[in-house]
């Protein structure tokens, strides 16, 4: 062997060796989303539609925010919480699942999943988004495949709870 083959050798060695780095890496990177996932961890999309961006445009302009529209969700019948009951949407998001850690735990409701609802109050106003629940959202007897606005009086069933949206 020459001098010349052990370099090229000893640089092969060094490309390999960076190559396996790579492989790895991309290896925990796959496993440690996929883990989120499973978790449940929400992850915001930077992707905003063309009407939110020009809802941002005018807020950008006009040099306010604006106020974010609230409610509340009344308990019309539910396994998990007691019929009358009033849950206040205010400034962020409202989760609702059998989860103890959700805003809305609905812990004895059978067919409600951990993490089975979103309510997240907006600009335009207050939407609702199934978050991968099994047995799906309801808004008045619609199943939910989108995110879709609230109104007032709308009747939102999450396994065997039905809430009532009020402004």
């Amino acid at each position: 062997m020459t001098v010349g083959s052990i370099a090229v050798e000893e640089v092969l060695l060094l490309l390999k060796v960076g190559f396996l780095v790579l492989l790895y890496l991309f290896i925990w990177r796959v496993v440690r989303t996929a883990s989120r996932d499973l978790r449940g961890v929400s992850q915001e999309s930077m992707i905003l539609a063309p009407q939110r961006v020009q809802e941002q445009k005018k807020r950008r302009r006009s040099g306010k925010a604006g106020p974010k529209p609230s409610g509340k969700l009344v308990v019309v019948t539910s396994p998990a919480l007691r019929s009358g009951e009033e849950h206040a949407i205010a400034t962020g998001p409202l989760l609702l699942g059998r989860d103890s850690e959700n805003d809305v735990p609905l812990v004895r409701d059978e067919f409600t999943s951990g993490r089975h609802a979103r309510i997240d109050p907006r600009g335009d106003g207050v939407w609702i988004e199934d978050a991968g629940s099994t047995n799906g959202t309801f808004v008045n007897g619609v199943r939910l495949t989108t995110p879709r606005r609230l109104s007032s009086g709308d009747v939102i069933r999450i396994g065997e709870t039905d809430l009532r949206f009020e402004r």
